[in-house]
């Protein structure tokens, strides 16, 4: 029986190396334009939701097991108010004695 060639070796880099160059224009899409804006990226981060709950929660960049991720934006459940709401990254020099203080409300640490 004969069998079926799937391409050659440099086809194969190729698509490799394509692929590769999605995953990295994906993950700068969304770190990006934060960090531009002056936002702190990776671990434990300030976040507001819609209706202006403050909450401290894990940023990973271009990972999510909790929100789901829209650019500069996650869809994400707010442990304040218990709904669902847009969050957005919050700068701690923008925050107010009171606001850090709310802020310390923390929801489930999954990554």
């Amino acid at each position: 029986m004969m069998r079926r060639r799937r391409g050659s070796p440099r086809q194969g880099r190729r698509r490799n190396i394509r692929r590769a160059l999605l995953i990295a224009a994906g993950l700068l899409t969304e770190v990006v334009p934060l960090w531009r804006r002056g936002y702190r990226l990776g671990g434990n981060v300030v976040v507001r939701c819609r209706r202006g709950h403050l909450f401290t929660t894990i940023w990973l960049p271009a990972a999510s097991v909790k929100s789901l991720r829209l650019g500069g934006w996650r869809l994400h459940r707010c442990p304040v108010g218990n709904h669902w709401s847009l969050i957005t990254p919050v700068r701690p020099s923008e925050l107010t004695d009171d606001e850090r203080q709310a802020a310390a409300t923390r929801d489930i640490r999954l990554p």
